[in-house]
């Protein structure tokens, strides 16, 4: 994979999969790797998973039931774009019990001899149906069916919860920064303020999922092959005798693919030395690319810079924006004519910040996604709290059939019952594992990029308005409303 402005680096690997040291055996005082191996991912589980399967396994119960994944209410927005199926698939697929995890487990002695020895064995052997990453969806839907033995399916909560609420917040958020920055790439530029190693480069992903052209994050560009971009910090020009003398460094470094940050000290200033070295460039058979603003007032400055530019006939050197921006912003600064060509997101995008800077209205950074019991041996089974109404289920395993209109765009969705017979609508939720074996082949990053865009084409304007947008209309069937 090779990266766009920067130099393309190995990463050694060790034959474990893992990079660095881990071991549960070092003494406290070293320091320790903390980061999730295949071999630990059983342990990723909320206790009340294992106590509920000890229960289970001394009650004998071996019931099949079905869990939905589904949003109740969507944080910003109308709309969701689903992502994080291929992980929630892997930790299915792999899912292991190890000797070490066992013992460690018998050795707190509140799980019984027998129950962990039954996990010792553990392959899921049921289905899963989901619809594909980066197709829209909407609140109440089932975006995952599992259907497997009891203690089995309840195994996956947390991770699926936390991989798929954390991805399809994030790819959402992408979204509407894509469509506010009205066709102008958007990259992400939010690892160092994402919520953890694991969120920084799943934010990478599902940026690129929702619309985003790349990523600060060169270990996205190894794992998922997603382009990864970048310009110079401001530390690269203040350990230089001079602004200039910094970008003269940088343009010899790269000939071909230069673009200075040009506030460090003073942004007006940097645009002149910017238009000094450019000539320069030009004058050796090389161009700059662009400018980087990342502080101060983006409107007022980009219009300067764009001047300063144009002055010196530099017309083709491009503007690139960063500095806390969002969807709000993005869309405010081109609606008031700001000449900028990209947009770098940081915090705003990888923690999927759930606030409106224009009315300071916000909620916590979460995307509420849960994980219910729908059906036990095809029975319908649902909970409806008497203290909280809007948290009760829609029983019974379900399917989603989406309607278009006749130009092929979004009417509505359905919501059936699994089994009820329905004549109208394509069905969205696509077989992913059955009898425990993969039956899915999941596409390329850039295909589920494409499709994401396709779709988003095909749901109207008033459901993906930044502000004031309309409900999309989900009808329940009348077996789910019986």
């Amino acid at each position: 994979m090779k990266g766009i402005g920067w130099k393309t680096g190995k990463i050694e690997d060790r034959k474990d999969g893992r990079a660095g040291t881990h071991s549960s055996s070092l003494p406290s005082s070293h320091p320790r790797y903390a980061l999730l191996s295949v071999d630990e991912m059983a342990l990723f589980v909320d206790y009340y998973q294992l106590t509920m399967g000890q229960a289970d396994f001394d009650a004998q119960n071996n019931a099949i039931v079905t869990a939905n994944y589904y949003v109740r209410k969507i944080p910003q927005g109308q709309y969701l774009i689903a992502a994080g199926l291929e992980q929630v698939v892997h930790y299915i697929l792999n899912l292991r019990f190890t000797d070490a995890t066992l013992d460690w487990l018998a050795e707190r002695g509140d799980l019984h001899a027998d129950y962990l020895a039954s996990l010792r064995d553990f392959h899921f052997d049921g289905s899963v149906f989901a619809v594909p990453e980066g197709t829209p969806v909407f609140p109440n839907e089932p975006i995952i069916n599992v259907t497997g033995r009891s203690r089995d399916v309840q195994l996956f909560e947390t991770y699926l919860l936390c991989v798929m609420n954390f991805q399809t917040l994030i790819a959402t958020k992408a979204s509407r920064i894509v469509q506010a920055a009205r066709g102008r790439p958007v990259f992400d530029f939010g690892a160092r303020r994402a919520h953890g190693r694991d969120a920084g480069i799943l934010a990478a992903r599902a940026s690129y999922i929702g619309g985003a052209s790349g990523t600060s994050l060169v270990l996205a560009g190894r794992y998922f092959d997603i382009p990864y971009v970048g310009t110079m910090a401001h530390k690269f020009v203040s350990e230089r005798p001079s602004e200039l003398a910094a970008f003269r460094d940088y343009a010899a470094a790269f000939p071909n693919n230069t673009t200075f940050l040009i506030d460090t000290y003073d942004t007006l200033e940097g645009a002149r030395n910017a238009c000094i070295v450019a000539k320069e460039m030009a004058a050796r058979g090389a161009r700059l690319r662009a400018v980087r603003l990342d502080s101060g007032d983006l409107l007022k400055l980009s219009k300067q810079v764009r001047r300063i530019l144009d002055a010196e006939g530099l017309d083709y050197v491009q503007i690139i924006a960063s500095h806390d921006l969002d969807e709000f912003q993005i869309d405010t600064l081109l609606g008031n004519g700001a000449p900028i060509d990209s947009f770098g997101v940081g915090t705003r995008l990888a923690t999927g910040a759930n606030f409106n800077p224009r009315t300071g209205e916000g909620a916590p950074s979460a995307l509420g996604g849960v994980y219910k019991l729908v059906e036990s041996d095809g029975r319908p089974v649902g909970k409806q709290s008497l203290d909280e109404p809007a948290k009760a289920t829609i029983p019974g395993k379900k399917q989603i059939y989406r309607l278009t209109d006749a130009t092929g765009n979004y009417a509505k969705d359905r919501l059936a019952l699994w089994d009820e017979k329905v004549s109208e609508g394509q069905p969205l939720l696509v077989p992913i594992i059955e009898n425990g074996e993969l039956v899915f082949d999941f596409p390329s990053l850039p295909d589920i990029q494409r499709e994401t865009a396709a779709e988003l084409i095909k749901l109207s304007e008033t459901h993906k308005m930044l502000t004031g947008a309309t409900p999309y209309f989900v009808a329940l069937d009348s077996g789910l409303r019986d």
